[in-house]
């Protein structure tokens, strides 16, 4: 395997995705707006020996991140799997933020996968295969968190779309949504969850699932095949209550 790319390197979720991938053996790109966000990155897979390669570069600039990209295939070789982790979390209501705002978290939270899937993915599919994961949340929309809702709702849509686009050639996207704040020693402990990008990766292809979810340490909610399966998969195969759900995940 040539390696992993993580979009949004830092503390949380890509750093946990980083030592995950690391202890697998993978080689890993490592992007992350700043420098020091990336030295600690690459700090806590100093011991794995895999080789690593830390850049600079801001999911919204397109110019930026597609060089970053080919930098790191130029470097490290074709990536399998790239993990797309960045995200604009802060809270606003209804209204509260101006249009360029939104326009602006927006462009952090979908228009930056978007940039890395339609960079990588036809790649990964002349290559017959590859996996694209995006890191989710919101798994209901909160009136407190307007403009990440609607970013993860767009996680959800640009999933669907790029399966539809890229999964018969055997690539596998998908995304892991996380029900509450991850911290460190708590049901949301980011080596838990990077566990299921780990698994994701891994799944055979006739079990393909496209959104799982990290409801704490318990695992998964469980998806019936109806819902998880995607038209690549079937193909190959032959696939909360109410109340007040918890805060969105530092990632």
């Amino acid at each position: 395997m040539s390696g992993a790319v993580i979009i949004g390197a830092g503390p949380g979720i890509g750093r946990a995705v980083a030592r995950r991938f690391a202890r697998e053996g993978l080689s890993l790109g490592l992007l992350a707006r700043r420098e020091e966000t990336l030295r600690a990155a690459a700090d806590a897979v100093t011991d794995s020996g895999v080789r690593v390669l830390t850049q600079a570069a801001d999911s919204t600039d397109e110019t930026a991140l597609r060089a970053a990209l080919d930098r790191t295939a130029e470097e490290l070789g074709p990536p399998d799997v790239v993990v797309y982790n960045a995200a604009l979390i802060r809270a606003d209501a209804p209204g509260e933020l101006s249009l360029r705002d939104q326009f602006d978290a927006w462009a952090v939270n979908v228009g930056g996968a978007l940039t890395a899937a339609a960079h990588v993915a036809p790649r990964m599919a002349r290559r017959g295969g590859g996996t694209f994961l995006i890191t989710g949340g919101m798994p209901e929309p909160k009136p407190e968190y307007v403009s990440l809702s609607l970013g993860k709702a767009g996680v959800r849509t640009l999933v669907t779309l790029l399966d539809r686009t890229y999964g018969t050639a055997g690539v596998h996207v998908a995304s892991v949504t996380v029900h509450g704040p991850v911290a460190p020693g708590t049901d949301f402990d980011p080596d838990d969850i990077a566990a299921h990008y780990w698994r994701l990766h891994t799944q055979p292809r006739a079990d393909w699932e496209h959104e799982t979810h990290h409801t704490g340490r318990t695992g998964r909610v469980p998806r019936p095949a109806s819902a998880t399966a995607s038209p690549a998969a079937a193909a190959s195969a032959g696939r909360s209550p109410g109340g007040r759900a918890p805060g969105p995940p530092p990632v």
